[in-house]
């Protein structure tokens, strides 16, 4: 049967006893070293500075803030949208209102043979469809239906090799 500890256990450090630990400090306090540079009376040490941001630094990043804070100073709100949102709109527009010409140019130039050639395309389309669904329905009908068919058309075939011979 073992013991528990009730109170914290120091390391013991060579040339260290437990009586020379502070009492005002914590356990892991004891144990780390503090860095020299807390200290404040080295000033030889060189003490790390905090990294410009050259964005922020750039003449053309201060003009633009300088010049945001006075539109807000004003009371003048910035353009709803940025410049590269209106360009794309923009861009989309044109191309729906050129794409809308085009097929209206389409429809008011279509002979005769388009025009005939587009109803063939449009029956051949509805035969593709017809018979899409009718190889859709054989596929869904149940395997005692298609055997039946298949006995059939062998009987027929039978049939017909017996009245030739």
């Amino acid at each position: 049967m073992t013991t528990m500890f009730r109170y914290p256990v120091f390391p013991v450090l060579p040339g260290l006893g437990q009586t020379d630990i502070p009492e005002g400090l914590s356990r892991v306090r004891s144990i780390m070293a503090e860095p020299d540079y807390m200290d404040g009376d080295s000033d030889e040490l060189i003490k790390p500075k905090k990294l410009l941001n050259p964005v922020k630094s750039s003449r053309n990043h201060q003009d633009l803030h300088r010049e945001l804070l006075m539109n807000q100073k004003r009371g003048l709100a910035p353009q709803n949208k940025p410049e590269l949102q209106k360009v794309m709109e923009k861009r989309k527009r044109d191309q729906v209102l050129k794409a809308q010409k085009e097929e209206q140019e389409a429809h008011k130039k279509r002979s005769d043979l388009e025009i005939e050639l587009m109803k063939r395309r449009e029956t051949l389309e509805q035969l593709e469809l017809d018979q899409h669904k009718d190889d859709e329905e054989q596929e869904n009908t149940p395997e005692f239906v298609k055997m039946k068919s298949n006995l059939r058309r062998t009987k027929q075939e039978v049939d017909g090799q017996e009245r030739s011979t």
